[in-house]
């Protein structure tokens, strides 16, 4: 992550120099390298113990694809896979560590492009998520038998900027927030069958590059 953020302000830097011709039009597609800084907003009601859900952060790269209707209307679908180490917080049991799981999040959003024909070309979108969950793995101490994430479809909002480089090549930073919604089980052994009610909901921060085919 701190490759690519320096990576990407020695070429800011430079991109003064290059005259950009015009950015995409109808037709085109675009491809975006990013790294992300995935940061969840959780928030869960746990069933019989109580308490609340803590959800860690990630960076992970994602690869994004665009494509352009016309000059200022594209579509972009988002690919990528993010783990995250989750615990249950001030349950009547204490906090308990749930272990780890991976999402798989495609999300496809319907954008607005500003000012097609300049350097700097921000852009708004909204769309669709669908959060697919695996590889949920208990710790190997834990007391617990078994967990499971059930799959979510959820909204996602979207705001973000290029920066020409070249005809081609340019600079991005994207801001995401995707609502995601997932039932838990648990099966806790001998304490019975515990169920969550779990709010992801993350803010999506992403920095890199992008290329016009």
């Amino acid at each position: 992550m701190k490759t690519l953020l320096m990576a990407c302000a020695g070429a800011a830097v430079l991109a003064g120099s290059i005259a950009p011709a015009a950015m995409a039009g109808q037709g085109d597609w675009m491809f975006r390298l990013r790294a992300l800084h995935v940061a969840p907003d959780e928030g869960a009601t746990i069933s019989p113990i109580g308490g609340s859900v803590d959800i860690g952060t990630s960076v992970v790269p994602e690869l994004d694809i665009t494509y352009f209707f016309t000059d200022r209307i594209a579509v972009e679908l988002i690919l990528g896979v993010t783990p995250h180490d989750v615990r249950a917080v001030n349950t009547s049991l204490g906090d308990v560590d749930l272990g780890d799981v991976w999402l798989l999040p495609p999300t496809l959003t319907l954008q607005y492009h500003f000012n097609p024909e300049g350097q700097l070309r921000p852009y708004v979108g909204a769309g669709v998520n669908f959060t697919h969950f695996f590889n949920a793995d208990l710790p190997s101490s834990s007391p617990l038998t078994s967990i499971s994430y059930d799959n979510s479809i959820g909204f996602a909002l979207q705001a973000g900027v290029d920066y020409a480089l070249s005809e081609r090549w340019f600079l991005n930073f994207d801001v995401k927030k995707v609502w995601i919604n997932t039932d838990v089980t648990i099966d806790a052994g001998a304490l019975g069958i515990v169920n969550a009610d779990v709010d992801i909901d993350p803010w999506i921060v992403g920095i890199g590059f992008g290329w016009r085919y």
